[in-house]
């Protein structure tokens, strides 16, 4: 009876610990698009991964928080960013154009550090039928990497 009582336990601890694993490795990682100035003063793009310790994402240190918003079909054209910040877009759609005509799509939930401060920058378009809000962070280091 006892060795039957502890094959159960060993069999549920089991259970937990790899439907643990499976939970951990099914999540889907949170990415950031990193906008920067390349050494060709043209504005680039790279994804780059938000690295949870536990359950949480130090971010860089941000100095306040602005709410924006943009009508749909607005244009920005050519520009670089106003200071070095993160970029949240709350509601609507838009798209992102880099060097070379890269095309980044922004969705309900995208993450941008914007770092493009000088250069030629990059074009924002608000697309689709509703209006964007965006959170802006600006960062407390204004130095760059």
């Amino acid at each position: 009876m006892i060795r039957k009582s502890l094959a159960l336990v060993f069999a549920f601890a089991c259970g937990a610990m790899v439907e643990h694993l499976v939970f951990a490795q099914g999540r889907k990682p949170v990415m950031m698009t990193r906008l920067y100035t390349g050494p060709d003063n043209q504005t680039h793009a790279e994804e780059v991964e938000a690295k949870f310790t536990s359950n949480a994402f130090k971010m860089l240190a941000v100095t306040g928080a602005e709410l924006h918003r943009a009508s749909p079909g607005s244009v920005a054209d050519w520009h670089t960013a106003p200071r070095r910040q993160y970029v949240i877009n709350l509601t609507g759609r838009a798209e992102i154009e880099v060097a070379g005509g890269k095309k980044i799509p922004i969705e309900p939930g995208h993450i941008d550090l914007v770092e493009d401060v000088t250069g030629k920058g990059h074009i924002t378009k608000v697309t689709g039928t509703e209006e964007r809000i965006t959170l802006w962070l600006p960062l407390a280091d204004q130095s760059g990497r």
